[in-house]
């Protein structure tokens, strides 16, 4: 192993990046790809790219609200389970590239939350039902795919990157997924993006499924062991925690300081993608997301609300005016001079 190989430090205090990302404490969730236009939730790469056709990428609009909501950062999906890719990559075809609107989502966000003052964090799907390698040469070929498709997104080129939210990690194990490889490539390019990997906190010895209802953010208890390692912060989204959260998780007797990001959808359910039935769901109650909200800032912990893009290529007026109303009642509405 390389002697500079950069690994995660026991400590059971926040380090200033993880104090930096505690900071951040409220943000923007984006939801948005082919599963947009193919009406569900998850796809397997069976959707064909051209069918991804929004009428425009308004990114500016998506940092305003943001901005204007009191948020400090947006997470946007750049590649779902499906294994399409929301920017410009060299390494598939299963992209903006060859769909029926090129932009290089990645970028115009970048560029948007640069004028707005906000920090880009980007959500990526390990798990990938696309791309062959995956299936019949995952050492050798989809790992080596993996970590040049996060070289790309962590180069430079899109500019400062803030978190990397890593999904689909229970397909298969620690292990298999070269983790600590992964933590290394990213850290050298980025050295203050802090990574969590979804269903963070586990038992270590089933580490290829989904975790019970044990594991899920409401039921951790302090020096519970991480079975998503290395991790700079803890996923399960969808779930809350409580109010005497603890902070202290361990991996193979180390200890180490683990804030964790809430990521809630606007509307009831998992409704994380824009469908045809995405406005008929109703929007979470005002007072609940208060107080989901008090309880995670109260606690050290960082909030996300997820806001799905829809056809038009924009954030759905529901959701706008529900967030508009949630950031006045906690006080954090502020006013875009731009």
């Amino acid at each position: 192993m390389e002697e500079n190989f950069i690994k995660q430090i026991p400590s059971t205090k926040p380090n200033k990046y993880q104090l930096e990302h505690i900071k951040r404490k409220f943000g923007m969730f984006i939801h948005f790809g082919v599963n947009t236009f193919g009406n569900t939730e998850w796809s397997d790469g069976m959707i064909r790219a051209k069918s991804y056709k929004p009428e425009t990428i308004d990114a500016d609009s998506w940092a305003k609200i943001a901005y204007e909501a009191g948020m400090n950062f947006i997470v946007l999906v750049t590649k779902h389970h499906d294994g399409f890719c929301l920017w410009d990559t060299k390494y598939t075809d299963y992209c903006v590239r060859n769909s029926s609107n090129t932009t290089d989502v990645v970028k115009a966000l970048s560029e948007a939350c640069k004028k707005y003052g906000l920090k880009l964090g980007l959500y990526y799907s390990l798990w990938d039902r696309k791309i062959p390698c995956y299936y019949n040469n995952f050492k050798d070929g989809y790992l080596p795919y993996m970590r040049n498709q996060l070289t790309e997104l962590m180069d430079g080129r899109y500019g400062k990157i803030c978190e990397l939210w890593l999904d689909g990690a229970w397909d298969k194990t620690r292990r298999e997924w070269e983790l600590d490889v992964l933590y290394d490539t990213v850290k050298k390019l980025q050295p203050g993006c802090q990574i969590g990997v979804n269903h963070t906190i586990g038992d270590d010895n089933n580490l290829a499924e989904i975790p019970e209802k044990r594991w899920q953010p409401e039921n951790y208890q302090l020096n519970d062991p991480m079975r998503m390692f290395p991790s700079d912060f803890r996923l399960w989204d969808g779930c809350m925690i409580r109010k005497d959260d603890p902070k202290i998780y361990t991996f193979q007797n180390n200890k180490y300081y683990l804030p964790c990001e809430i990521t809630l959808c606007s509307r009831e359910g998992f409704n994380w993608f824009y469908s045809n039935v995405y406005e008929d769901a109703p929007l979470m109650d005002i007072d609940v997301m208060y107080n989901n909200a008090k309880t995670v800032f109260d606690t050290d912990n960082i909030l996300v609300i997820n806001l799905p893009v829809n056809t038009k290529g924009k954030l759905v007026g529901g959701d706008v005016d529900n967030l508009n109303k949630l950031s006045e009642k906690l006080g954090l509405r502020r006013k875009s001079n731009i």
